[in-house]
């Protein structure tokens, strides 16, 4: 008896190393013969699976970095310093123009009052480069999430400017950075409640999972019932027609309830935004494939 289950521990364990090559093979073809530096990480929740390429490299994040802000927030919600319902006034100054932003579209003139909560899920769910700057303001600067981020023990992660001053300088995106080795632990670490409470946890992920944003990424190629709670994040292209980061990550829940984190970086690109989006879907399909 205890030599058939030697053997089936072995076989099994077979079986699930191949199919980890298969998927490796797959995503390389994907990825091979692009003129880009793409970044993958894979990491199971529930159950252990981890796979990278190139996951140990610091990539701009872009928006992705709305995440790590929205934490810092929300941290200091679970404190008591901040409340989700405490109105905030919105200035016609803090309303850039030259950058995206549903909060100035919706209120051109500004002066209105919202909440902290309409505020996070505008910067989150919609990518609000003006609404992202209000929250930094609101909690002191990147500083403030460097540091929270930091005692969370999250590594190859820094943040020291924010989407104005992106705007201003392209170079500036890329001291934004993190491996998607540090963002797939993240996640996995915030899915399990060790980063923020479990109120602000599960109201951050009620956010992502309405994410109205990168439909041509990670979710492209779901099915559509398959929820998956993400932040994107894209630079466009520069004169030199060079994308410095078109980039999706997050948690995918699948059918039978389990739960993986997955990250995908395209960085310094000189392919088509529709190439670009494209080896992200493509890759999170495989990935669902894999784990379904």
């Amino acid at each position: 008896m205890k030599n058939l289950l030697y053997l089936f521990i072995i076989i099994f364990t077979t079986s699930c190393a191949q199919k980890k090559e298969d998927l490796e093979s797959q995503i390389n073809k994907i990825i091979a013969g692009k003129n880009a530096t793409v970044g993958v990480s894979i990491l199971g929740i529930d159950k252990p699976f981890v796979l990278n390429m190139n996951g140990e490299k610091h990539l701009p994040m872009q928006s992705v970095f709305k995440f790590h802000i929205a934490l810092a927030v929300l941290n200091l919600v679970d404190e008591g310093k901040l409340d989700l319902i405490q109105k905030i006034l919105v200035k016609k100054t803090d309303l850039l123009e030259n950058t995206w932003s549903p909060i100035r579209e919706k209120y051109p003139n500004g002066n209105v009052e919202l909440t902290l909560a309409e505020i996070i899920k505008y910067t989150v769910a919609q990518s609000d480069n003006n609404g992202c700057d209000i929250l930094l303001k609101l909690i002191g600067g990147t500083k403030t999430v460097q540091g929270f981020i930091n005692s969370k023990g999250v590594k190859d992660f820094q943040i020291k400017f924010n989407e104005e001053e992106m705007h201003q300088d392209w170079k500036a995106q890329y001291e934004n950075y993190s491996s998607t080795n540090s963002i797939v632990k993240l996640l996995k670490d915030f899915h399990g409640g060790k980063i923020v409470s479990k109120s602000s946890t599960d109201f951050l992920m009620k956010i992502m999972i309405g994410t109205s944003t990168g439909t041509n990424k990670l979710i492209a190629f779901l099915p559509e019932n398959i929820i998956i709670a993400h932040k994107t994040g894209s630079s466009g292209k520069n004169n030199a027609g060079i994308t410095g980061a078109e980039n999706d990550m997050g948690i995918v829940t699948l059918p039978n309830g389990n739960h993986y984190a997955i990250c995908v970086f395209v960085s310094n690109s000189k392919e088509t935004e529709e190439v670009n989006c494209k080896m992200i879907a493509d890759i999170s399909k495989l990935t669902f494939d894999h784990f379904n």
